[in-house]
């Protein structure tokens, strides 16, 4: 069981899940919370999320035998290049939690002995919901947590970071800060430029157009949910990946560009092959994971249009403590059946969902 002070820089919901994972498994830490909102760490405080606030950073990074910097990735880099000026104890280890990792590792190259002291880090979960009354204990739990070490790294100081972040329950993997930069780009990054411009695309139309955005709740709503991600923070993070992303973009053009000449040409055959292909490699991705963007777990019910129905489901999930994050009607006309779609946050969540209501009413469930 470990006795440390840990100082954890920015309480949102990535650090203040951090601390509670961390005294849920070692309750002998103190644990330490800065937030340049004082509010932010009244809350902290009064949630148990952290043990003591502090309003000097200089004071409690001194005293920190682990620092945990968790803010948008500019912030990190100037946060690094304050702590560099502190004299932190000699075995302390820095890690932090941004979405890119090479400039933050560069930005470390401040710290001396760095290899012995920085350790980049990327808890790769999160919710709906945002801010530090939202942070849990299990948020990590089986999600992948990536460490980019320094090639000559000690495995000491590794396992000791992997041993305070025990309590978070999840599945560390080292690589590269290139190959972590590239693959989040993939997964993440350009995705949300893509979602982001699909949406900008229709808001384009939109004087046209007026009946659109009705027309958009459905599918096109959910496809493009990603697109309502804090537009600072993913400024930052396009900014710090320019190199990933402008090569994606280079290729996503080009692919397009392939696609238009199909299209052009009614090339049947070519569009059925890039469908299928498509198709083929979605299906096989791995489901119930936790990835690099953070999952929704829907449930879809057909119930009758008559007054009280979503009471009634709810009131249901209600009296069996099952939380769900979202619910939204799909479709409702007289006379026929609508669509409501739940979500959660867990399949575990869902599936016990879809049991309480199995025994409780007589609705037409199924999942997508």
């Amino acid at each position: 069981m470990l006795n440390n002070n840990v100082f954890i820089i920015g309480l949102g919901l990535i650090g203040g899940s951090v601390a509670l994972a961390i005294k849920k498994e070692h309750p002998n830490c103190k644990i330490v919370g800065y937030d340049k909102d004082p509010e932010v760490m009244n809350q902290a405080k009064l949630l148990k999320v952290i043990d003591a606030e502090e309003q000097s950073i200089q004071v409690a990074a001194e005293n920190a035998d682990i620092i945990i910097i968790s803010i948008p990735v500019l912030e990190t880099e100037a946060m690094i290049e304050k702590l560099s000026n502190f004299q932190l104890k000699e075995n302390v280890i820095i890690t932090d939690t941004c979405s890119t990792k090479k400039s933050i590792v560069q930005k470390a190259a401040k710290f001396k002995n760095v290899e012995e002291h920085f350790i980049g880090g990327h808890p790769m979960a999160g919710s709906h919901k945002s801010g530090v009354t939202a942070a849990k204990d299990n948020l990590f739990e089986n999600a992948f947590y990536i460490l980019t070490p320094y090639a000559n790294q000690t495995n000491s100081k590794m396992n000791d970071l992997k041993n305070l972040l025990k309590g978070t329950n999840a599945k560390f993997i080292e690589l590269s800060t290139d190959d972590h930069d590239e693959i989040t780009g993939i997964l993440s990054h350009f995705p949300h430029i893509i979602a982001a411009s699909l949406v900008g695309q229709a808001h384009m139309y939109e004087e046209k157009y007026p009946l659109l955005p009705r027309l958009a709740a459905g599918g096109f709503r959910d496809i493009t949910r990603i697109a309502s991600s804090n537009p600072a923070m993913w400024a930052d993070i396009t900014l710090r990946n320019k190199d990933v992303l402008l090569g994606l973009l280079n290729e996503w053009n080009h692919g397009m560009q392939d696609i238009m000449e199909m299209i052009k040409q009614e090339n049947h055959e070519q569009l059925l092959q890039f469908f299928s292909n498509a198709k083929a490699y979605r299906d096989m991705l791995p489901v119930h994971k936790k990835g690099v963007m953070h999952s929704f777990y829907d449930l879809y019910v057909d119930v009758p249009d008559y007054p009280g129905v979503i009471s009634e489901i709810t009131g249901y999930l209600a009296e069996e403590n099952i939380s769900i994050t979202n619910i939204r009607i799909l479709e409702t006309r007289e006379d026929i059946y609508g669509v409501l779609r739940i979500s959660f946050q867990s399949v575990k969540d869902r599936e016990q969902a879809m049991e309480c209501l199995k025994n409780r009413t007589s609705f037409e469930m199924f999942l997508q």
